[in-house]
């Protein structure tokens, strides 16, 4: 089996968590007697210091070649003057826009030896699954028109949230596939009672939940939704949202974890190539100091040999591998208890390389 990869390490410690995921990817591509064709390309800060862009185009063509991409991260103080269209984060934004990268997968998982990492009491959250579906490269992030302009002698700012039907029945199915995969809950997540792009997506939502019979579909306004991610966790299996709604309502559900930096994500076409980071930013304050957690860029990887690879035996090796390090007490600083000594991310990486491998 022959597959192509193509490593985008991006900014800050997107270098290092990328260099850890790396070896694993290859062990793991090894053991299932696949051949992974790798290459590596600019994107975000990097690509603006070296092309005076956040997206070249060689990364852009370079990313349409191959079965998957895995980010580092984009973006820093070092560029945050920029004009908005010259941004680190527009290069995440157009190359999600020109894949077609429409399904972000963002799990929140929390093992039971973590469970004393997170800020609600462990019995809530020790052994959390969610998983949070969200659309993305529509809403109010994309919609037109957009900008700033003066109006009765001030400036004023404007976005606009739109979605369409197509757009919302193609999340909605893969919420119910996956939903029918797992444990048969799906959560529909919108401000219906505000918003008509919201009304819609709620009648479409609806709509289809008759071809799915073994799923019970429910939805919630955005505000309960996030009041209740931190009430009861684990009431909730799967979620799906839109662009906007599932930005925020993921990164509640990642701290319910304790630490961004054990959370992976997914993001998904309808074919081609899919792309795969994990959910922290750069933190560019650590870059360097070998002090950052690559077990989220780790765990993404698991996910794109689940879904893009076509290895889930991979995956399942991968994500075993990670739970073994853990239930051992290995810890990184951002999940380890006061007081207790933390490994640093080459050092963790080659643990979980050690137990994948053994």
């Amino acid at each position: 089996m022959q597959k192509k990869v193509l490593l985008l390490p991006g900014d800050g410690i997107g270098q290092e968590v990328v260099a850890a995921a790396t070896e694993v990817m290859q062990a793991a591509a090894q053991q299932s007697g696949c051949n992974l064709e790798i290459s590596e390309a600019l994107i975000g800060g990097s690509a603006i210091d070296a092309t005076g862009e956040p997206l070249p185009s060689a990364t852009l063509a370079a990313a349409e070649q191959v079965d998957a991409v895995l980010l580092g991260g984009v973006g820093g103080p070092k560029w945050d003057d920029l004009p908005t269209h010259l941004r680190p984060e527009k290069g995440l934004l157009g190359l999600r826009q020109r894949l077609g990268l429409f399904a972000n997968l963002r799990p929140a998982l929390l093992s039971a030896p973590l469970a004393s990492a997170s800020s609600l009491k462990a019995e809530l959250v020790a052994d959390l699954d969610i998983l949070i579906i969200r659309e993305l490269t529509g809403g109010i992030y994309f919609g037109e028109p957009r900008g700033v302009e003066v109006r009765d002698n001030e400036r004023v700012g404007f976005n606009t949230l739109v979605y369409s039907e197509h757009e919302i029945e193609r999340i909605a199915r893969v919420g119910f596939e996956l939903a029918a995969k797992r444990n048969g809950k799906l959560c529909s997540v919108d401000k219906a009672n505000v918003l008509e792009v919201s009304q819609l997506w709620r009648e479409k939502v609806t709509a289809l939940a008759p071809e799915y019979p073994s799923v019970e579909l429910s939805h919630m306004y955005v505000d309960n939704a996030a009041m209740q991610l931190v009430r009861a966790p684990k009431q909730f299996d799967v979620i799906v949202t839109g662009n906007m709604f599932g930005d925020i309502l993921s990164d509640v559900a990642a701290m319910l974890t304790g630490s961004l930096g054990m959370l992976p994500s997914a993001s998904l076409a309808a074919s081609g190539t899919g792309l795969y980071e994990p959910v922290h930013g750069t933190a560019p304050d650590i870059a360097g100091q070998d002090l950052a957690n690559p077990l989220a860029t780790i765990l993404s990887v698991g996910m794109m040999f689940r879904y893009s690879l076509d290895l889930p035996e991979a995956a399942d090796r991968i994500d075993n591998a990670v739970a073994k390090v853990l239930e051992q007490g290995h810890r990184t600083a951002d999940i380890a208890a006061a007081g207790v000594d933390s490994v640093g991310c080459q050092a963790m990486g080659k643990l979980v390389l050690e137990q994948l491998v053994n």
